[in-house]
């Protein structure tokens, strides 16, 4: 499989030095010391820069939670059974789970999206389907998915995103053995040893983790070859992950802002990137999640997340914790006095 794909999209560079300096000088002008607060300046000159605007706004947030089963949990890999991943999704179509919670309080576009679950689902509100099998294949036996099957993940992404409204998106995940996929994409793509990119997932004890990361280690060597972006997400999977580098790709096109939760959506963004270096340029991390490799891939793509809750649930829920900053910043950038407007006096000189 080629990265040389019709379904990949060109992604602009959108770094523009006047808007950046004119974006700085209004936060500096601010009703406040230079630099008093804090990272939530640098946020917001980030938003500014992604969204094209010296008073952005955002508009409409889509939270995008991409579902899909792992045939490597055969293999002893997580601490929860498959049987796991199908009823996360009902609760959270059911408006359960942690990130149903904080998408409601939030004002967040709630998205689930069938990639390849080990279930039927009848159709409802909410629930978009783009199942494209039953899971993946077993890793552990042979690529994950198919060249055909992981081009077709990566367009349904894409088509998800198009069709969604506004201009912000927060990137979900659920799939049981999930985070075995992420580090092997990690460990790949960033040149990293394995172990360093493992961690213990659901809940693994001592002893699971260290079977994981065996199984892991052969199942990289199994695809030595596989070293292209599209080359490990076809080898290692899943239909999720595929899934959402298309909806990342699709958002970086458009120019939304692009939040991102943990290890596994990070994961997402690796490959993304991958294809398309200026992808980044449009994400904000919203966490640095408790799984040890999920800090290793941030400092990789260069972001620097905004908390550090010690969550690993993923889900989305992180970057549904980490909006009210978002909003926050881009308010400060719009309603914020400046001195001149507000009559107060500057620092002596």
């Amino acid at each position: 499989m080629t990265d040389n794909n019709p379904t990949i999209p060109s992604i602009a560079d959108i770094h523009d030095d006047v808007l950046a300096a004119r974006l700085q000088s209004a936060i500096d002008n601010k009703t406040k010391p230079l630099g008093a607060l804090g990272r939530l300046e640098s946020l917001a000159l980030r938003l500014g820069l992604i969204l094209g605007s010296e008073t952005p706004a955002l508009e409409a947030p889509q939270m995008l939670v991409c579902a899909g089963d792992h045939g490597l949990v055969a293999r002893g890999v997580s601490a929860f059974p498959s049987d796991v991943t199908w009823q996360m999704v009902e609760n959270f179509l059911a408006g359960g789970a942690a990130v149903s919670v904080l998408a409601r309080q939030h004002g967040l576009a709630l998205t689930v999206v069938d990639c390849g679950v080990r279930r039927d689902f009848q159709a409802r509100p909410g629930l978009v389907s783009r199942r494209i099998a039953a899971g993946t294949a077993d890793a552990s036996a042979g690529p994950a998915m198919s060249a055909a099957q992981c081009a077709e993940a990566v367009a349904n992404g894409r088509d998800v995103v198009h069709l969604l409204p506004g201009n912000a998106l927060l990137l979900g995940e659920m799939g049981i053995g999930n985070s075995s996929a992420a580090a092997m994409l990690l460990a790949r793509l960033a040149g990293l040893d394995i172990d360093a990119c493992t961690g213990s997932g659901t809940g693994l004890d001592a002893a699971g983790l260290a079977r994981k990361r065996t199984v892991l280690r052969e199942v990289l060597a199994l695809h030595a070859s596989a070293v292209s972006p599209l080359d490990a997400l076809a080898a290692f999977g899943g239909f999720e992950i595929a899934t959402l580098v298309g909806a990342v790709l699709q958002a970086a096109q458009e120019r939304r802002v692009i939040v991102v939760d943990g290890f596994i959506a990070s994961a997402a963004v690796l490959v993304a990137q991958a294809l398309q270096p200026h992808v980044v340029q449009r994400c904000v991390a919203a966490h640095s999640s408790a799984e040890p490799g999920h800090a290793l891939l941030l400092k990789h793509l260069g972001l620097e997340p905004l908390l550090s809750l010690d969550l690993r649930l993923g889900e989305g829920s992180g970057g549904a914790l980490a909006w009210p900053l978002l909003e926050s910043a881009c308010r400060i950038l719009r309603e914020m006095a400046s001195f001149e407007a507000a009559g107060v006096s500057r620092k002596d000189a």
